[in-house]
């Protein structure tokens, strides 16, 4: 597998690790989009109503069940004769996506809008802030830690699936499992794998980084008592 990397062929052209890498992210960032603007807008509206909570738990768990290559082989097919062109393969390959990356985005955004303190929800209404006002001013900034998780959850989840995309003549890192299979180049496969884990880790981390950025510190525990002089 060293020697794979090491073979500078495997680093140029449309087949190259480089050009892998960028669609593979490509596949994911929009499919991570189009979640999040289905599944936040939901999990926002049932937290912060409590309207909908068994519809959001069934939901989720029915969307977990769904096999995912039967699915995209589905679509596929259904899909064939409506596009001419790549669509017909790039289209199935987000739906499928974006189901898998809606239930965790969903579920940890209704669980952190509702577990925020009924005492601050009290005194924002209090001081006569609006329902919206409430939602934007007070949940969701002391809910932006569980969203967070859902959003790491729901992405590690599209890199790591988006390998199947390879299986309808796609792009992406799964090329190098589906075609290092299909040849028995079982070190072109260990390192289609290995990069698709480092780029989950990678993206894990982005994540990370930018849940420390945008959430105060005092709701992730981060501030420290300083001691007495």
């Amino acid at each position: 597998m060293i020697a794979w990397f090491a073979d500078p062929a495997h680093w140029q052209g449309s087949e190259g690790v480089p050009a892998l890498v960028g669609q593979h992210l490509l596949y994911s960032l929009a499919a991570l989009l189009l979640a999040a603007l289905i599944a936040l807008p939901i999990g926002l509206y049932v937290g912060h109503t409590r309207r909908g909570v068994v519809f959001v738990a069934g939901f989720a768990n029915a969307l977990r069940a769904l096999p995912s290559l039967g699915l995209i082989v589905l679509l596929v097919i259904l899909f064939g004769p409506v596009f001419a062109s790549d669509l017909a393969f790039v289209v199935p390959s987000l739906i499928v996506l974006v189901l898998l990356a809606v239930p965790p985005i969903m579920t940890s955004t209704y669980a952190g809008i509702a577990a925020v303190d009924p005492a601050a929800v009290d005194a924002a209404r209090g001081m006569g802030h609006r329902p919206l006002g409430i939602l934007f001013g007070v949940e969701l900034p002391c809910a932006l830690p569980l969203i967070f998780s859902g959003l790491r959850a729901a992405t590690l989840q599209i890199v790591s699936t988006a390998t199947i995309a390879a299986y309808v003549s796609l792009g992406g890192l799964g090329r190098l499992i589906i075609d290092g299979r299909a040849q028995n180049d079982y070190y072109q496969m260990a390192a289609g794998a290995v990069l698709v884990g480092l780029l989950a880790l990678a993206v894990d981390l982005l994540i990370a980084l930018a849940s420390r950025l945008f959430v105060s510190p005092g709701l992730t525990r981060r501030v420290r008592m300083r001691a007495p002089a």
